[in-house]
């Protein structure tokens, strides 16, 4: 397992290979200033300032090389700058040559991610190091290169081992860790005071039982804030069943609660003076004689009433409860994320999760920490002209819309209905997935809008200058 503080380390003056960094409007200037040797060297391999290019400068003795990449700006560098290097150079100490790495810190780590816990004789790989004099940046890029790894790791991990326990067990080390309350709903319990998640998780086999997952912490006089996940271990699309094509990446369907577990272990490892509640609602959509049915009318733990059209569309009922359980204790924030609909991948494709907010300072705010974190969003409108696609006859309303067009603002419709009034609230509909590699973000399991909300909380919450410390409250 990678430890992430070992991939970074303070600039001492300690031996190690220089990194220069070029852009296409410095690259010739640069280019003059090199040795004779070293421009006839490039110009052998072809060497142009096109980004995630890079190329070995070979020194006087053969273990002095240095090396030369492409960027885009070399004055504003992204999160992704220094990724493929990360990747693909040799184990050793690396520093750039008169400038500091800044964001590209979090590139060079997540390139090293690896998931093996099914490749029992793969090779550990020795850590490639980069310095930096910005000592301050470190640790929180550590933290947050952990939480994106945490994500990935439980995204990729299979269903079998990914259950609602195993949920749950991830939510008991991070509260063990940092001093949180863990409140476990499940059984009978689960079935009186939150009927819709029971009525999704029911048909699942014993061991992967629904359950929903708390953890309180922080001070009590501090602001309350509800982080919440969508926990589908596995989505057959119930009675209504998925083809297996569709089927084949439904693993990935707690990635929401991925996410929530992730930025509630980052909001606490980090003390940040808010009251967290954050909460999982753990589930398999299962088929069994006993799996909930289209047609059903379902009460919900807020009293209202769902009529299912379609059983393939579960997550917005497990949430719903989980909403409406983290509303009553007032919060003046609740974010949720949850691997909620195809829509959305449609309207946006897998890069860009699907932001809902009812408030534009909340969607402003995400959107700039977005930016800030090269973790991008794009805003969807959670337009109340749909809102009649989820009417029906026999309940207060149905959990799929009449039409099939819309489909991601009608779920986040759906899910307006729990939410208190005036409270502000976002909903990221995200896909937890990369399809495809690119440098810094490996196919698999993937943190979409995780680094955007932390952005969003440190800079709502860092700034009010409250005692740190975390320890739930009695």
């Amino acid at each position: 397992m990678i430890d992430y503080s070992d991939l970074i380390q303070p600039d001492k003056g300690q031996d190690a290979r220089t990194i220069h960094l070029v852009d296409k409007r410095s690259y010739d200037g640069w280019l003059k200033g090199r040795s004779a040797r070293e421009r006839a060297h490039l110009s052998a391999v072809g060497f142009k300032p096109d980004g995630f290019v890079h190329a070995i400068l070979p020194g006087d003795d053969p273990e002095r090389w240095a090396i030369v990449t492409a960027v885009a700006d070399i004055a504003s560098l992204s999160a992704w700058c220094l990724a493929k290097l990360g990747q693909i150079l040799p184990e050793g100490r690396y520093r750039l040559e008169g400038q500091q790495p800044g964001k590209a810190l979090f590139g060079w780590m997540s390139a090293q991610y690896r998931f093996d816990r099914y490749l029992p004789t793969a090779e550990p790989r020795a850590p490639r190091v980069l310095l930096t004099s910005d000592v301050g940046a470190i640790a929180p890029m550590v933290s947050e290169a952990r939480a994106v790894a945490l994500v990935r790791d439980l995204v990729n991990t299979p269903a079998a081992d990914m259950g609602p326990a195993a949920l749950e067990k991830e939510a008991e080390r991070i509260a063990k860790a940092h001093g949180g309350k863990l409140t476990v709903t499940k059984g009978e319990a689960l079935e009186q005071g939150y009927p819709m998640i029971h009525a999704v998780g029911r048909a699942a086999a014993k061991h992967h039982s629904p359950r929903l997952i708390e953890i309180v912490w922080g001070k009590d006089n501090h602001p309350r804030v509800a982080l919440i996940g969508k926990g589908i271990s596995f989505d057959s699309g119930g009675l209504d069943i998925k083809p297996a094509s569709g089927m084949r990446l439904m693993k990935k369907d707690m990635g929401g609660a991925a996410h929530a577990l992730a930025l509630a272990e980052l909001v606490m490892a980090s003390g940040l003076p808010i009251r967290l509640h954050c909460l999982v609602a753990a589930a398999e959509n299962a088929i069994s004689s006993d799996a909930f049915r289209p047609g059903d009318v379902l009460k919900s733990r807020l009293g209202l009433t769902v009529e299912i059209g379609n059983t393939d569309a579960e997550g917005r009922l497990v949430l719903g409860d989980a909403l409406a359980k983290a509303g009553e204790d007032k919060p003046e924030l609740i974010v949720d994320f949850a691997t909620l609909t195809g829509a959305a991948r449609v309207a946006l494709g897998p890069d860009l999760p699907a932001l809902y907010a009812n408030d534009d300072r909340l969607a402003d705010d995400m959107l700039k920490g977005g930016i800030d974190r090269d973790d991008p969003l794009w805003r969807m409108p959670l337009w109340d002209g749909y809102a009649d696609l989820l009417e029906t006859d026999i309940a207060d309303l149905g959990n799929a819309g009449s039409s099939p067009f819309a489909g991601s603002i009608t779920a986040a419709l759906f899910l307006k209905r729990f939410i208190p009034d005036n409270t502000p609230w976002a909903h990221f509909d995200t896909f937890a997935w990369r399809p495809s590699s690119k440098p810094g973000r490996p196919k698999g399991g993937a943190a979409l809008g995780l680094r955007a909300a932390w952005a969003m909380l440190q800079a709502r919450y860092d700034r009010r200058g409250q005692s740190r410390g975390g320890g739930e409250a009695s």
